[in-house]
């Protein structure tokens, strides 16, 4: 039995929505069609990884997709895109990106990324496992999307400080209000550099900082930072540990300092890893991520997005996020 027929049953199909969602959103093929009744909230396949951006009425989830069940090592060959208007009904368009179409980068390892939008423009920040950071763009948030520039925007050569293999990874981006453009990466460690205007280089005058990270974290800063705004407070989470937690740090600049303020999650599931996105869509705050909740062949190389809601305290602090197997799903 395959996959699809597999969690059949977990899913409701309506022709109806598909052809709502087609009405709406008709320049790219749209392939998969659903209403997810809990977490995991993808289930006919394997994704990880999740980074999301609202545009307009619309929150797109973008992840790296786990070639199969069981596996006992990372093979991800290409990047999806996911959407809903709702939260009720999401609908899946064809694949948008390929680790091969980096011609200089792992042709398997379609890494964690993230899509922002500048000037009627998207361009997806990816990374591979040694090769470094690329960056592809495309004038639709559901692609298709092409490598903008033929090389790495970043390599191990730009971070300093540590000297393992697969350093250069996770990049993270948000556009400041000043219109300053910022780019985040790394394990190990976490690096930030000021993208120019083109959003596809990076100003050389500022050059590549090391994020000074302070306070005492349980876990050592493993990967996975993901920044953003909440009022004129800068958040920056990221895993820690491993298997990873998620943990996140406040500060007053985008570059830093930042001041360690605790975990957000744990452990998710059986997964080693994890990697999460912040978001704010339609009056709520969601906290996206990766288990390994598929059953039977989930794990720490077949892993499953989720959704559940994150709160903030008073002060600014963010609410520890505990995870459920309902998620963010709503009554009709």
């Amino acid at each position: 039995m395959n996959l699809k027929n597999l969690f059949l049953g977990a899913m409701v199909f309506t022709a109806g929505a598909t052809f709502s969602v087609h009405a709406q959103h008709s320049e790219s093929k749209i392939v998969h069609t659903w209403k997810p009744l809990g977490n995991p909230i993808v289930t006919h396949k394997y994704t990880a990884d999740a980074a999301a951006l609202v545009h307009k009425d619309t929150l797109y989830i973008y992840t790296g997709e786990d070639f199969e069940g069981g596996q006992r090592g990372y093979n991800i060959l290409n990047w999806c895109v996911f959407a809903t208007t709702d939260m009720k009904t999401f609908w899946e368009y064809e694949t948008p990106l390929k680790a091969s179409d980096f011609k200089w980068g792992e042709q398997n390892a379609a890494w964690a990324s993230q899509v922002i939008e500048r000037n009627g423009k998207f361009y997806w920040y990816t990374s591979s496992q040694t090769t470094g950071i690329g960056v592809a763009v495309s004038d639709r948030p559901e692609g298709p999307f092409k490598d903008a520039i033929g090389k790495p925007l970043f390599t191990n050569e730009d971070s300093f400080g540590k000297t393992h293999s697969w350093r250069t990874i996770d990049p993270t981006v948000f556009i400041d209000n000043d219109g300053q453009a910022w780019i985040y990466w790394g394990n190990g460690a976490c690096w930030v550099a000021k993208l120019n205007e083109d959003m596809i280089s990076y100003d050389k005058d500022y050059g590549i900082k090391m994020v000074d990270i302070q306070g005492e974290m349980e876990f050592p800063f493993t990967e996975a930072p993901w920044i953003q705004k909440n009022g004129d407070k800068y958040l920056l989470s990221f895993a820690v540990g491993f298997p990873e937690r998620i943990a996140y740090a406040m500060g007053d600049k985008p570059e830093g300092p930042y001041t360690y303020k605790g975990i957000i999650n744990e452990i998710a599931g059986n997964s080693n890893t994890n990697h999460q996105a912040i978001i704010d869509f339609k009056g709520e705050t969601y906290f996206i991520y990766h288990n390994g909740g598929i059953q039977t062949d989930g794990g720490s190389f077949s892993r499953s997005v989720c959704i559940d809601k994150l709160e903030y305290n008073a002060d600014g602090t963010i609410k520890p996020v505990i995870m459920t197997t309902k998620g963010v799903v709503t009554e009709e």
